[in-house]
C-alpha cells in the first residue's frame, strides 16, 4: 500500500493510515525528546506530515536504503531530526522504540541533526540554507546517470531568507530540474520568535520570482500533502514548491505557536499532559529503561565508494616553455573526459570558466558542465552531493571562493562522506595583480581543520597533470591548489623534466629532486621550482642542498621526513601562510615525532599589494635569489 510513489490516488484507508502514522509519531517525538531532554519537538509536529507522507509514499525501500533508483529525500532544516527518525520509524526502516530510547546518546546513530549514518536519511544537515543545494545536486544526479528517482527537500520558513537558498533555487529552474520538489514548513515560529519579527520573507513569492511553481496547501491535511506532491511529480515543465502553511506544536494545545518549543523538550509533567492530548499512553519510564540497553540500528555506511576510472595517457611539458599549473589541469580534464565517454563527469564553474581553465571541457562535454553563477555557497554543495550520485564531480574555482568562502559548505562535505574534486587556481600571492583581496593564503590550513579532506598542491605542470589523473583513484574529497603564472617546468638532474617519463604521482610521497648534507630545503607549490634553481646556485658554491618536493602537506611521510630532518638545517618554502602550510606541518611532525632540528619557515606573513607575481615573490624572498640568500645565511 505505501513507498509506490505518487502516481495513484489516495484511498480513504491509505489517508486514515497517514494521519494514524502522523499522531504516533508525535507520541514517539515527544518521549525521545524528553528522555534525552532537549530536541526541537515543536517543528518535528509543524512538520509531521509532510514528513509522514514523504516516507511513506515515496519510492523508497527500507530493507534496501541505498537502491539506486530511490526517490532521494533531503530534510535542510536538520534540527526536526526526532520527526523525521520516527517517519522513518512508521516506514518499517527501524523500530521506533530505538529512537525513544537513543535520541542524542553517545554512540547511538539518531543524533540532534539528520545525519546520513541514519538509514533512510539522505544528506547530514543541520546548519540551514544547505538541503536545498543538496537536492539540486541530486536532482542533476539523476539527471548525469539516466535514472528516474524524484529529489524532495523539507525545508523550513526560518531559513528562506539565507543567501544560499536564493542561489540553489535559480540553478534549479536554470537547469530545468522538473525532478526536484521543495516542501516548505511554513510555520512562522524560529529561535528568537515569530519570523515575522525575525526576518520577513515572501516565500512563495521568491520562489515563483524565480521561476518555480506555486502550490499553497494546509500543511496538515494529508489529502492535500498527498495531491499537492503528485501534481509536482507529475509536472514535466518546472521546479515544484510546495508551501505548507502548518501550526509548531500542532496537535498539543500549550505546545501550539508558541516559540520556546522550537528547542525545548517537555518537563515530566507536560509530557504526561500532551500524551493525553494525543491519546497516546505515556512511554517515558520504560524509554528511559531502555536508553542503559545496546542500541540495535547499525550505522549505515557513508563515505562514497571510489569509482573506476580510466586515467588516459599524461602529458609532458617540455622545460624551456612557460607553462601554467591551471593550464595543465584544464587539458588533463579534457583527456579525462576522452578517456572515459560513458562515465557522467560533471564541472561545476563560478562564472569563471576561462580563468580556471574548464572551457575545454565545456566545449567537449557540454552535457557535463554546470554553470552555476556567482554562487559560490550552493556550487560547493551542489558539488558534494552530486558526487555521492555515482558521478564524478569536479568543482573549479579561485581558492578564495572555492575554500574561504565556501569553507562551512566543505565542512558538511567532509562529513557527508563525498567524494568531490575541488580545484583551486590562483591560491596564494601568485594571484598577482588582483591584490589581498584575493590571496588565498590558507588552503592548507583551513583543510588542515577536517578530517577527511586530502590536499594536493603540485609543483609545476607535469606534476599537475598526473596529480589530476591520480586525484580521481583517491577516495573522498580531494583538494588540488595551485597559483596563476606561468612558469618553466622543473628540471631533474640530468635536465629532463623532473615529473614526466615514467613519474607516477602518489600521494604522500616527497619526491627528492636534489641531495645534500648542508641543508634540507622542503618546497610545496609554485615556488618549489625557484627553491630548486636555489639549491643549484648554492651547489655552484660549495653548499650541497636537498631539495624535496612535498605536495600533500598533510600526509607527511616519515621515512622522508626523517631523512630531512637529518640535516643541521631544514628549511620549508610555500605560497602559503607561515602560520598553518606546510611548515606547520613539518612543525608538528617534528614535535609529535621527539626529532630536534633548526627549522626555518619561509612563506607569506602578511597580505600583500597588488603587482606581477614575480615581483610579489621577489618581495617576499621566495624567488631564487631570495631562497638562496637566506639559505646561504643559515649556513654562513
Amino acid at each position: 500500500m505505501f513507498n509506490l510513489g505518487f502516481d495513484a490516488p489516495l484511498t480513504s484507508e491509505m489517508a486514515d493510515a497517514l494521519r494514524e502514522r502522523a499522531r504516533l509519531s508525535r507520541g514517539v517525538v515527544l518521549t525521545a525528546t524528553s528522555v534525552a531532554a532537549s530536541g526541537h519537538p515543536g517543528g518535528s509536529f509543524s512538520s509531521m506530515e509532510l514528513y509522514t507522507v514523504l516516507y511513506s509514499c515515496a519510492m523508497i525501500r527500507a530493507d534496501e536504503p541505498r537502491w539506486e533508483n530511490r526517490d532521494r529525500i533531503v530534510v535542510s532544516h536538520g534540527h526536526t531530526s526526532p520527526g523525521v527518525y520516527t517517519a522513518l520509524a512508521q516506514a518499517g526502516f527501524y523500530s521506533s522504540s530505538e529512537v525513544e530510547a537513543h535520541f542524542r546518546q553517545i554512540g547511538s546513530v539518531f543524533e540532534g541533526h539528520v545525519e546520513r549514518s541514519v538509514p533512510g536519511v539522505e544528506w547530514s544537515t543541520g546548519n540551514l540554507g544547505q538541503g536545498l543545494s543538496a537536492g539540486v545536486g541530486m536532482a542533476i544526479g539523476a539527471r548525469m546517470t539516466g535514472r528516474s528517482y524524484h529529489t524532495f527537500v523539507a525545508m523550513s520558513d526560518g531559513e528562506q531568507h539565507k543567501g544560499q537558498v536564493a542561489e540553489a533555487r535559480r540553478l534549479a529552474v536554470k537547469e530545468g530540474l522538473v525532478n526536484l520538489t521543495v516542501l516548505v514548513d511554513l510555520n512562522g515560529i524560529q529561535i528568537s520568535g515569530h519570523t515575522d519579527d525575525v526576518m520577513p520573507v515572501d516565500v512563495a513569492g521568491d520562489f515563483a520570482a524565480d521561476g518555480w511553481r506555486v502550490i499553497e496547501i494546509d500543511g496538515h491535511d494529508v489529502e492535500a500533502v498527498y495531491g499537492a506532491i503528485a501534481e509536482s511529480v507529475a509536472d514535466a515543465t518546472t521546479p515544484v514548491a510546495i508551501i505548507a502553511r502548518t501550526v509548531i506544536g500542532k496537535g498539543v494545545s500549550f505546545m501550539e505557536d508558541d516559540p520556546q518549543f522550537h528547542g525545548r523538550a517537555l518537563s515530566d509533567e507536560e509530557y504526561l499532559e500532551a500524551m493525553g492530548e494525543l491519546g497516546l499512553e505515556p512511554a517515558l519510564d520504560e524509554a528511559r529503561m531502555r536508553r542503559s540497553q545496546p542500541m540495535s540500528v547499525p550505522e549505515l555506511e557513508h563515505q562514497t565508494p571510489l569509482m573506476t576510472v580510466q586515467t588516459g595517457s599524461p602529458r609532458t611539458y617540455a622545460t624551456d616553455t612557460k607553462t601554467d599549473n591551471r593550464g595543465a589541469w584544464g587539458a588533463a580534464l579534457v583527456d579525462l573526459a576522452h578517456a572515459n565517454p560513458d562515465l557522467p563527469i560533471a564541472v561545476l564553474d563560478c562564472d569563471l570558466a576561462g580563468s580556471v581553465k574548464t572551457d575545454a571541457f565545456a566545449t567537449e562535454r557540454p552535457s557535463g558542465f554546470v554553470q552555476c553563477g556567482v554562487g559560490e555557497h550552493n556550487a560547493a554543495t551542489v558539488g558534494g552531493a552530486l558526487s555521492i550520485c555515482d558521478t564524478l564531480t569536479f568543482w573549479a574555482d579561485f581558492g578564495v571562493f572555492g575554500c574561504d568562502e565556501a569553507y562551512n559548505q566543505q565542512r558538511l562535505n567532509d562529513i557527508n562522506g563525498a567524494a568531490l574534486k575541488l580545484v583551486l587556481t590562483h591560491c596564494g600571492i601568485d594571484v598577482g595583480e588582483d591584490g589581498k583581496t584575493h590571496q588565498c593564503l590558507d588552503y592548507v590550513g583551513a583543510f588542515r581543520d577536517f578530517f577527511g579532506w586530502k590536499v594536493i598542491v603540485p609543483a609545476d605542470p607535469n606534476q599537475t597533470d598526473r596529480a589530476v589523473r591520480a586525484m580521481t583513484g583517491i577516495q573522498g574529497n580531494v583538494c588540488i591548489a595551485m597559483g596563476r603564472s606561468k612558469f618553466l617546468p622543473i628540471s631533474g638532474i640530468d635536465g629532463a623534466p623532473a615529473f614526466a617519463g615514467d613519474y607516477v604521482y602518489e600521494y604522500g610521497r616527497i619526491d627528492w629532486l636534489r641531495t645534500g648534507k648542508d641543508a634540507t630545503i622542503l618546497a610545496m607549490g609554485t615556488p618549489a621550482a625557484e627553491a630548486v634553481a636555489a639549491a643549484d646556485e648554492l651547489l655552484a658554491e660549495g653548499h650541497a642542498v636537498s631539495v624535496g618536493i612535498v605536495t600533500a602537506p598533510l600526509a607527511l611521510d616519515d621515512v622522508a621526513m626523517r631523512d630531512a630532518a637529518s640535516a643541521p638545517v631544514l628549511v620549508t618554502v610555500e605560497d602559503h601562510s607561515v602560520r598553518s602550510g606546510l611548515g606547520a606541518s613539518v612543525a608538528q611532525w617534528l614535535g609529535r615525532n621527539g626529532v630536534a632540528t633548526k627549522l626555518v619557515i619561509l612563506g607569506i606573513d602578511d597580505y600583500r599589494s597588488s603587482g606581477a607575481a614575480s615581483d610579489l615573490f621577489a618581495a617576499a624572498r621566495l624567488d631564487r635569489e631570495g631562497i638562496a640568500g637566506q639559505v646561504r645565511g643559515l649556513l654562513d
